[in-house]
């Protein structure tokens, strides 16, 4: 039995983390101190200075854990990791935890390449962005293709140069070809050379260039070419007058103001690049009812900056914040370069912030309604079901499962998973059925419940016996409520499991009525009927959809790939390992039928009889 009173007089005077957990073990809240024994003591004295929800939250504290640091610093990256990977109930959250793009160089490369991605890794390729206007970044992407001609593939060079035909890219003039030495290394790295330039903003030599080039093409009466030249220059006028010149700094900027109402605050972030603004974005963030402006902007700053992967040099605040030194000396040691954060009181930087300011206040006028209405069909719509079924705990997580086949063959179970009201996509998860043959749609449900929560068990265990790290613990959050996608049989079928397993979790199912349609919820032995504009029923019918959808598609998936195999399998000389770069290849069977015995030839492994087999297999 842990003894909070006892425990308190163990604490230790040193910087550390303190995790606040309830009577199942859910991680209720986080928190970073720089004295863990002054800090968490706090909590359980008098409850006069606490905001209501900190008092609702230490009333459901059942125990608490802490890791002792060496620093504050150290305290404070365990903090930010901890809050990012648990996303704890109490504590102040973002709402829209965005990874944006941006543009990569392989300029490791030989040959580089240039490309999207989400990922911004410490190694010695070059990185533009992060790009907010989708739209945008594929228009610039494309342009640099058209304009410079860059390989795409992904082929290893110059190893591999002359050992296969060029791809169509060279044949419809998009790629000069470096795979068949049609372009020398040294004319490649110009190009690229000249795409960084560009990407920095370097745009007059550039567009000065296909001038002349243009001009040239005009003069050879090459008119069709000259005007695809004009176009390019068009396009690269284009993006460069989006690029707005906000001041005489070349330094990159991030300006953070917000707007508040209630529980919610909307955050307006400004990214200024080499002085010029890229772009913008907000951010909701709840549980900021009671907070301190300081302490509003103190919180979006450690959660906005442990996850993105770009920290410009200064960051310019509306507000002052109290952690200001040490979350300077995280940014620097996280990026490697010195870090600044600044709350300017007059002058250009303080224009700036105050733009970001009147923006997040329109914004926030502007979604308020939308939030509200977002909120009704999620979360109030969990609440609503609550009440409904007589629940007394919180309803967070619901879990619902389906099984899907077709005469018993390849039987597949699906779990979906809906958080606060929202599909929870990452937390999915897919069953093959191994224990029943044929179409058993209950024994099939009684397997995948028994495997999902008996696994759940056994991590578990392994967690608290630190025998599993808690990122590999893919089934360790329990839902605090089953919806079966059947009435009094599915329901008892989850009961009868979790009483095996000694589990106890609230059980529904939805009933039907005579034609297969969705009415109300049987719990508890009872029918209960919803009213069908409500947003209980909705979300409950979105939910049903969710898992039958998923479901299917699981199936059909697993049927696909067998009927691909099979017809594969056909094919006499050709073994499962040229199957299978077949289909990496052309990623379909039709794609292969169609192919041209030369575009055969061009799969790896396969030699030009080979090719002319499957030709013919298919013709």
């Amino acid at each position: 039995m842990f003894d909070i009173k006892e425990e308190l007089k163990k604490l230790p005077n040193k910087p550390g983390i303190y995790i606040m957990k309830n009577d199942r073990d859910e991680i209720l809240y986080i928190g970073k101190a720089i004295n863990l024994k002054n800090r968490v003591r706090q909590y359980f004295q008098s409850s006069k200075n606490l905001m209501p929800k900190i008092k609702t939250m230490v009333s459901k504290v059942s125990y608490f854990e802490y890791i002792v640091t060496d620093s504050e610093l150290e305290a404070l990256i365990l903090e930010c990791n901890l809050i990012k990977e648990h996303r704890p109930r109490y504590n102040t959250l973002l709402k829209d935890d965005k990874n944006y793009p941006y543009i990569k160089i392989t300029t490791n490369d030989e040959f580089p390449r240039v490309f999207v991605t989400r990922q911004m890794k410490k190694d010695k390729n070059k990185y533009f962005g992060p790009y907010i206007n989708q739209k945008a970044l594929r228009e610039t992407v494309e342009l640099i293709q058209n304009i410079w001609n860059i390989r795409t593939c992904n082929r290893n060079l110059p190893k591999d140069i002359g050992r296969q035909r060029p791809c169509l890219n060279h044949s419809i003039g998009k790629c000069k070809a470096p795979c068949n030495g049609k372009v020398s290394g040294d004319e490649y790295k110009k190009m690229i050379s000249e795409i960084i330039d560009f990407l920095n903003g370097n745009t007059q030599y550039i567009i000065e260039n296909l001038e002349r080039e243009m001009n040239e093409l005009a003069k050879e009466l090459e008119f069709e070419k000259a005007g695809k030249v004009r176009d390019q220059i068009n396009s690269i006028k284009s993006i460069a007058e989006r690029q707005k010149i906000v001041n005489t700094t070349d330094e990159d900027q991030d300006v953070i103001a917000f707007a508040r109402s209630g529980d919610e605050a909307l955050v307006q972030i400004f990214f200024v690049r080499k002085g010029k603004l890229i772009g913008r974005e907000h951010f909701r963030m709840n549980g900021v009812e009671g907070l301190k402006r300081s302490e509003v902007m103190n919180s979006f700053i450690k959660r906005f900056y442990s996850g993105t992967a770009y920290i410009p040099k200064e960051i310019i605040m509306q507000e002052d914040i109290k952690e200001r030194k040490v979350i300077q000396e995280w940014l620097t040691y996280k990026k490697g370069y010195n870090v600044y954060l600044k709350a300017p009181q007059k002058g250009d930087k303080s224009k700036l912030v105050e733009l970001a300011a009147k923006n997040a206040v329109l914004v926030l006028e502007q979604f308020g309604e939308n939030i509200k209405r977002e909120e009704k069909r999620t979360s109030g719509a969990v609440e609503e079901i609550r009440k409904i079924l007589g629940i007394k705990k919180d309803i967070k997580r619901i879990e619902s499962y389906d099984i899907s086949n077709i005469g018993g063959f390849q039987s597949v179970g699906a779990m979906v998973v809906y958080e606060n009201g929202k599909p929870k996509r990452s937390d999915y998860r897919k069953f093959k059925i191994k224990w029943v043959k044929g179409p058993d749609d209950y024994a099939s449900l009684e397997e995948v419940l028994t495997r999902r929560f008996n696994r759940a068990k056994n991590e578990i265990i392994e967690l608290k016996n630190k025998q599993l790290e808690s990122k590999y613990g893919k089934f360790t959050n329990l839902p605090d409520l089953i919806m079966m996608d059947g009435g009094k049989g599915q329901v008892n079928i989850a009961n009868k499991v979790l009483d095996e397993l000694d589990l106890y979790i609230e059980v529904c199912g939805l009933v039907k009525d005579d034609k297969h349609r969705t009415r109300g919820l049987y719990y508890k032995n009872k029918e209960i009927i919803l009213e069908k504009r409500s947003e209980g029923f909705k979300l409950i019918t979105r939910i049903e959809d969710e898992v039958h959808r998923f479901a299917i598609e699981y199936h059909k998936a697993l049927r696909s790939k067998q009927q691909v195999q099979s017809i594969l399998d056909d094919i006499k000389g050709i073994g499962a390992v040229r199957r299978k770069e077949l289909i990496k290849h052309f990623k379909s069977v039709e794609n292969i039928r169609i192919a041209s015995v030369d575009d055969l030839e061009m799969v790896e492994g396969i030699n030009k009889k080979q090719a002319i087999i499957i030709y013919n297999f298919f013709h």
